[in-house]
């Protein structure tokens, strides 16, 4: 029933992003990422994932898809991405394969101010019991933090490594505030 309601959904998305001519090459991608989700059994996930996705249009909340969902053409004709594989060549293995046995992995990014209303839609229609939350919490050491803005400013690596180079020891964190005047 998933895999039946994900094939339509797929082929209804792909028919309104190209006007009705799905190019050849985009449809026999399709066809085999479809089989590839129903082989392992993760339509519903995808159907759920949508759901999100469309709940958050709806209400005008900003959200994306990335990472390496952008390499499915599902994702794409579902409005989860916006990757065209029309104009690419896509990994889809890199997102999911048979042989790695591993369940994809779909990161929507939502706006940070209207996270919540998505969190709250998700244990409304999912409930607590089913919906869960997983985050990752990165800490960086000072010189860590000035290469990553440095990259994110667009700056060249050796500008990078020269700005990266005038910061020593441990960022401020954690650290005795009158020792770290002391060292001063």
């Amino acid at each position: 029933m998933h895999a039946e309601r994900l094939v339509d959904a797929v082929w209804h998305g792909a028919a309104a992003r190209y006007g009705g001519a799905v190019p050849e090459r985009i449809a026999e991608q399709i066809r085999c990422e479809l089989d590839i989700v129903e082989t392992l059994g993760y339509a519903a996930y995808f159907l759920t994932v949508y759901e999100i996705v469309e709940f958050a249009k709806a209400q005008n909340i900003l959200c994306q898809g990335r990472g390496s969902a952008a390499n499915s053409a599902i994702c794409y004709m579902r409005g989860i991405t916006v990757l065209d594989p029309a104009i690419g060549d896509l990994l889809f293995e890199r997102f999911i394969s048979v042989e790695r046995g591993e369940p994809p992995d779909i990161d929507v990014d939502f706006e940070h101010e209207r996270r919540e209303e998505v969190i709250q839609h998700i244990y409304q229609k999912y409930t607590r019991e089913q919906a869960g939350l997983a985050a990752t919490v990165i800490r960086y050491r000072a010189r860590g933090a000035v290469r990553d803005v440095g990259k994110a400013l667009g700056l060249s690596p050796d500008v990078v490594g020269a700005l990266a180079g005038t910061v020593w020891g441990w960022s401020a964190e954690g650290v005795d505030p009158d020792r770290a005047r002391a060292v001063r």
